[in-house]
Formats: C-alpha cells, sequence, structure tokens
C-alpha cells in the first residue's frame, strides 16, 4: 500500500489579541478543499466540495453551505431517546444562512457545478465565535480549491462597552454591551450586516460598521498569505454559451414589450404580463426549432432563450430606476406604500393586530405563559432557555402560489429571528413582567420586506396583550438599484425590486435608535457612502410608519386580557421551597388541586405555580381568586415559626411519646409527652385526642430539625 505524505502546513495570527491558527493538508485531503481552523480553543472543519459535472441548464447558482453542532464539542450528550444530533438547531440555521449569505454573491454569475460547503464544530470555546471562525474557514477551504471563487471574505462581530468598540467581544463583554453587529466584507467593501442593538443612533451604527470592517481586512490580509501558499488554480468551467445574434434577436423581441409590462402597479397582474410575454417568446422558438433540432439541443437553446429574456428584464428594470427615476407603482423613491392598522381582531387571543402595507400585510399574536413555559434551548451556547420568541410563517397562498407546507424552512427562521431581535431591545425584565411571552407571524399578503411588516404588527399585538414595552418598534426594507457609477436606493422595496435589485437592507427600530438591522447585497460591496444614505432614508421611513402605528395603539395597556393569566409575585425563604414542594411533589400537587377545584395538576384550569431557587414564587391564573387562595397556602406552609411565640395548633396525630400538631397547612411539630401538662402524664390520650385544637409555645427544632413545641409553656 502506497503510503500518502503528510504535507501539513501550520499558519498563525494574532488577532486582536487572540491567536487563530488554520492548519493545512492533514484532515479532509480528498475534499477540493479543507482547512481546520482554531481560534482560541474553539475549533471548526471547513470544507469546500465542487462537482465535476456543471448543471448548465439550471438557472441558479447550486451552493449548499451547512453549519454542523456537534453537542460533544461543549461536552454535552443530545437529548431524547436517539441519543444523537438531528435536524439543525435554530441556531445552527442561522448560522448557515450567516455565511451563505457573504459568500454566494462571489461566485462567477455563470457558475453552474454544484458547491457544498460543510462546516463541523469540533471544540467551542464560548469566548470565541464558532460562527466567525466557521465563516473564515469556509472562505479558506473555497479560495484554496479549484472553485472559481471572488473571495477571500471575513467577518467579525463588533461590541460597544462603555462607548469602546470592542471586536469579537467575550461572553462578559457581550452582556454589557448596547450593540451585538456581526459584520462581513472583502477588503473592499461590506457585503453582509446582522445586528440587534439597545436603540443606538444611525451614526453610531455606520462607525460601528467602519470599525468592523477595518478588522475585517486585517483578517483578509492572513487569507491571502494562506491562498498563496497552498492555493490551487482555479478550474475550467461550463458555461452555457448565447451567441450574439440570438442575444440581439431576443432582446429586440422583448425589451419594448417588458419595458411595458414592467410599470404595470398591480403586482399580480405585472407578473401575468411578464410571463406571457416571456412564455410566447419562449414557445416562438420551441415551435420555430423542435423539428430542426435534437431534443438536447432544442432544450439549450430554450434556456438560452430563458437567460436572454432575464437579462432583458434586469437591464430594463434597472433603467426605469436609476435613469428615469421612476418605480413600477409609481412611487417617489423615499415613498412609502400605504399603511394600514388594526388591533384586537382575534377576540380569544391575549394580544391581537394587523398591519399591511401595500400589498405586503402580517397578522401577528401574542401569547402570554408562565416563566415555566420557556423554550428550552439545546446547543452550542450557554443560553439554555429562551422567554421571548418570534415565529415567522410564510404560506404559498400569500404570494397567491400552490407549495411546500411542512417544517420551517431556513428563510422563516431567519426573518422570525430578525423580527425576535428587533422586539427583544424593548422587551420588559422578568422582574417587570413575569410572563413567558411568544409573537406569531401570519404573513397572509407579501410583496416584499413581511419581515419588517412582522415587526410593526407583532408590536402592536404586543401592546394590545398589555406586555408594557419600553418603546414602539417599527421596521423598513430598505433596496439599492445600481447602473455602472449611478445608483439609487429605495424605501420601503417591494418584491421585484428586491428580486432585481442589488441590496435588501432592513433596519428596525424606535423613535430613539436603532433595535436590529440585517444587509444582504449581490453585488461585490457597497460603500460607506451608500451605508450612510440608507441609514438616514430608513430613518425617516420609520418615523412615519411609528406615527401611523401610534394613532391605532399609542401605548401598552395596563391590564392583560381577561382570557391571559393573572399573575402574582412573592418571596419565600428559600429554605421553604423544599417544604412548598413536599416529599415526591405531594404537598405542591395538593395546593394546585385544592386551589383549583381540579384533581390533576395537568388540568386546563389548573393553576400553575413556578418556584425560583432565590424563593420567588409565580403563580397564573385566569381568576384573581385562584390566585389567592394558592398565595395563601404557600405562604403558610413557608411561615416561619417564632421561637417562643403562643399559637393555636390543631392535634393531627397520636403517639405514646407524645402528639403531633399542626399550626396550619404543611406546618406540623411535635409535642412530647413531657411538654404535653404541668403535672406527668402517663398517656397521650389521657389530655389530648386527634381533631383538639391546643395552645403550644414554639421551642425550636431538634436534631431532626422537626419542630417541638410545648402545651406545658404556653399554659403557663
Amino acid at each position: 500500500m502506497k503510503k500518502i505524505k503528510n504535507k501539513k502546513r501550520v499558519f498563525e495570527f494574532n488577532f486582536r489579541g487572540r491567536k487563530i491558527v488554520v492548519e493545512h493538508g492533514e484532515m479532509a485531503k480528498q475534499a477540493s478543499g479543507s482547512v481546520l481552523v482554531r481560534y482560541g480553543d474553539t475549533v471548526v472543519l471547513s470544507t469546500a466540495v465542487v462537482s465535476k459535472e456543471a448543471k448548465i441548464l439550471s438557472d441558479f447558482f447550486p451552493l449548499m453551505v451547512l453549519y454542523q453542532e456537534k453537542l460533544y464539542s461543549v461536552g454535552k450528550i443530545p437529548g431524547g431517546f436517539i441519543k444523537r444530533e438531528g435536524r439543525p438547531t435554530e441556531n445552527a440555521t442561522l448560522a448557515a444562512r450567516m455565511i451563505d449569505r457573504p459568500l454566494r454573491p462571489l461566485f462567477p454569475e455563470n457558475f453552474r457545478n454544484e458547491v457544498q460547503i460543510v462546516n463541523t464544530v469540533l471544540s467551542v470555546d464560548p469566548d470565541n465565535s464558532p460562527e466567525l471562525t466557521a465563516l473564515l474557514g469556509s472562505s479558506l477551504a473555497t479560495c484554496i480549491s479549484p472553485i472559481p471563487f471572488h473571495g477571500p471574505v471575513a467577518a467579525v462581530k463588533v461590541g460597544r462597552v462603555n462607548g469602546k468598540f470592542i471586536i469579537n467581544p467575550t461572553v462578559e463583554e457581550a452582556v454589557a454591551s448596547d450593540i451585538d453587529l456581526t459584520v462581513a466584507g472583502t477588503k473592499k467593501a461590506i457585503n453582509m450586516v446582522e445586528s440587534s442593538a439597545k436603540e443606538v443612533s444611525e451614526a453610531d451604527m455606520l462607525e460601528a460598521l467602519k470599525f468592523g470592517h477595518k478588522a475585517i481586512k486585517e483578517l483578509i490580509k492572513f487569507e491571502e498569505e494562506i491562498i498563496k501558499e497552498v492555493g490551487q488554480e482555479d478550474m475550467e468551467y461550463e458555461a452555457l454559451d448565447i451567441p450574439d445574434d440570438l442575444r440581439s434577436e431576443v432582446d429586440e423581441l422583448s425589451r419594448k414589450r417588458l419595458d411595458k409590462a414592467l410599470r404595470i402597479k398591480d403586482k399580480l397582474e405585472k407578473y401575468a404580463a411578464i410571463d406571457a410575454i416571456k412564455e410566447e417568446i419562449v414557445e416562438k422558438y420551441r415551435a420555430e426549432n423542435e423539428d430542426n433540432l435534437k431534443e438536447e439541443d432544442l432544450i439549450k437553446l430554450l434556456t438560452a432563450v430563458k437567460l436572454v429574456l432575464e437579462d432583458v428584464e434586469y437591464e430594463v428594470f434597472r433603467r426605469i430606476v436609476v435613469k428615469e427615476k421612476k418605480r413600477a407603482d409609481g412611487r417617489k423613491m423615499t415613498e412609502i406604500r400605504p399603511l394600514s392598522t388594526a388591533i384586537d381582531l382575534l377576540p380569544r387571543t391575549h394580544g391581537s393586530a394587523m398591519f399591511t402595507r401595500g400589498e405586503t400585510q402580517s397578522l401577528s399574536v401574542t401569547t402570554l405563559g408562565a416563566l415555566g413555559e420557556h423554550q428550552i434551548l439545546d446547543g452550542l451556547d450557554l443560553e439554555s432557555s429562551k422567554r421571548f420568541m418570534l415565529h415567522y410563517n410564510f404560506p404559498q397562498f400569500s404570494v397567491g402560489e400552490t407549495g411546500r407546507y411542512g417544517a420551517p424552512g431556513r428563510r422563516e427562521i431567519g426573518h422570525g429571528a430578525l423580527g425576535e431581535k428587533a422586539l427583544a431591545q424593548v422587551i420588559p425584565s422578568e422582574e417587570e413582567f413575569p410572563y413567558t411571552i411568544r409573537v406569531v407571524s401570519e404573513i397572509l399578503e407579501s410583496n416584499g420586506s413581511s419581515s419588517q411588516a412582522s415587526i410593526c404588527a407583532g408590536c402592536m399585538s404586543l401592546m394590545a396583550a398589555g406586555v408594557p414595552i419600553k418603546a414602539p418598534v417599527a421596521g423598513i426594507a430598505m433596496g439599492l438599484i445600481t447602473d455602472g457609477d449611478d445608483y439609487t436606493i429605495l424605501t420601503d422595496i417591494q418584491g421585484m425590486e428586491d428580486h432585481l435589485g442589488d441590496m435588501d437592507f432592513k433596519v428596525a427600530g424606535t423613535k430613539n435608535g436603532i433595535c436590529a438591522l440585517q444587509m444582504d447585497i449581490k453585488i461585490e460591496g457597497i460603500t460607506d457612502k451608500i451605508l450612510e444614505e440608507a441609514l438616514a432614508q430608513a430613518k425617516k421611513a420609520r418615523m412615519e410608519i411609528l406615527k401611523v402605528m401610534a394613532k391605532e395603539i399609542k401605548e401598552p395597556r395596563k391590564e392583560v386580557s381577561e382570557y391571559a393569566p393573572k399573575t402574582m409575585t412573592f418571596t419565600i425563604n428559600p429554605s421553604k421551597i423544599k417544604d412548598v414542594i413536599g416529599k415526591g411533589g405531594e404537598m405542591i400537587t395538593k395546593i394546585i388541586c385544592d386551589a383549583s377545584g381540579v384533581n390533576d395538576v395537568n388540568d386546563a384550569n389548573a393553576v400553575k405555580v413556578d418556584l425560583e431557587d432565590d424563593g420567588r414564587v409565580i403563580i397564573y391564573h385566569t381568576n384573581k381568586e385562584v390566585i389567592d387562595k394558592t398565595a395563601e397556602m404557600i405562604q403558610d406552609i413557608a411561615r416561619d415559626v417564632e421561637i417562643g411565640k403562643i399559637y393555636t395548633a390543631k392535634v393531627v396525630k397520636i403517639e405514646e411519646f407524645g402528639c403531633f400538631v399542626q399550626l396550619w397547612p404543611g406546618c406540623e411539630g411535635l409535642v412530647h409527652i413531657s411538654k404535653l401538662a404541668k403535672e406527668r402524664v402517663k398517656k397521650t390520650e389521657d389530655v389530648v385526642k386527634v381533631g383538639d385544637e391546643i395552645l403550644v409555645m414554639a421551642m425550636g427544632t431538634d436534631k431532626k430539625g422537626r419542630l417541638n413545641f410545648s402545651r406545658r409553656d404556653a399554659m403557663k
């Protein structure tokens, strides 16, 4: 057997006081490109593989980016019966999207070979982000492979503590930071942004972006050194050849007609007109050539015709916007589509609201639950639970189509996460509002920017539900259309402006500042000037939307819905929690059943009780009387007995050595036979019987921790 020579190469870089180590040539050598990246104690294996054959008839680039969380990387065994990793967690899905977004625009436009980039997380140090490590590894694995790619790219996190910007903050620094910004880009420009922030100004956010890009350039310089040493030549790849005469002919047949169709205001009418033009021209070429060409050559011809039609549509659309300064629906560049709002559409939910912007509509519903109903997270993060959730649903009927229904896809998870980031900044603390909060956005209609409509509707539903949010939040999506050096920034982009445009830039915030930011672009990067203009334009639009929302509901309601659980919070001695729970949960079960008038704690009408380790007791029920009764029973059990104080007690058990008495439910103790009377007592039954009420004095506890009482001392 021939021994494979190990050509391991190790590259080290001190990045802002922390070491990054890239290893190449030892692991996954059969992949097209692979690197092992160590960032502190975080270790990620990144691989890139390209297929040998191109799918030249495909109308999209088949790129798959995976981020595989291995729970052994944080010393955990997976939950559930199977005890192995299953479907990706939401965090893994979001990480894969975050890596995909800056990489995808940098592949050649006509490249159609399938590419799979797989990141396997092997070890995690919480202070050194595995997601950023994976993005660096993905860029390197692709760049050193024969895959044609206009990289490298890199990403950093930017935080701000006490007014000072920090690159890749530690867990402790991130908690104190008012900005959580992930920014990616090439050495020339930024091409992806993901951020949440505590009402930060546009100027500060722009400074954070510039600060992040400066650090990105340092990482890219390190990548370029590695690529120079171990990079391979770009592969030759097959692409569909479109003759110039065919391109000119299709252009002549379609340009004027597509120009007219693109100016139709109604979305469905416009799309139908464009589709009809394309279908007619494709059918013309099919009819003229199906008898003359082989089936394979005919398919290639028709694919080429379709691609030229897309190019013509793209060019005409951009010329209308950039040169003529016109939008398909007749709006000005900074104009928002007509807005409408409504609340309380659903009588039995805890809070509901609908927000409509043009042909985009979100119905959002808020549900309040006990703290014990929080989401359990089984992932690599230190965070193990979440009490605020925003879920986003995008049914196919919202765009007038049929399609797949099932578990949420990457897009739905990503849009939900963006809305959650924005609204999480204004959610009250657990102490202020002891509820688990879930918002669900149902997209009923969509023509662009449904994630931002979800933020607006979700915010109003929270206020309608009586959640005391710190300030209303609104969101807007900005677009960018470039034509050479000319460009136009669009406010409130529609679906076509997103699809044919160069940028999708979403900004959400309050009147005081930005709460969430997301940017994806289809070109290689954008300038600071464009970012600054887009942020300023977005702020103006956000203020307009907030005014419209305020007319519908100005502030959170003072009381939660009659159908939402009411709550009471108080504190007991933490040492008493075990008494409230009782042996095997007997006592808390009895309290719940007795107070609620049910036979089973799982009954829908049963009171919910959360007992926290610090002694906090939180009770939930729609009926205040049930809450009060539950609280009284718990407080009786948790009440401290004062030594030397006299109590009225009920005899509950007779023994040879004395009797057991109950001061209140859950509080029992012993009156020893020697303490029953002034005189000597031969038999306990001579003095008391079960059910008697007697006066006793608290004397403290015995060696077993039991309360001791004296009838004799009380009689004095």
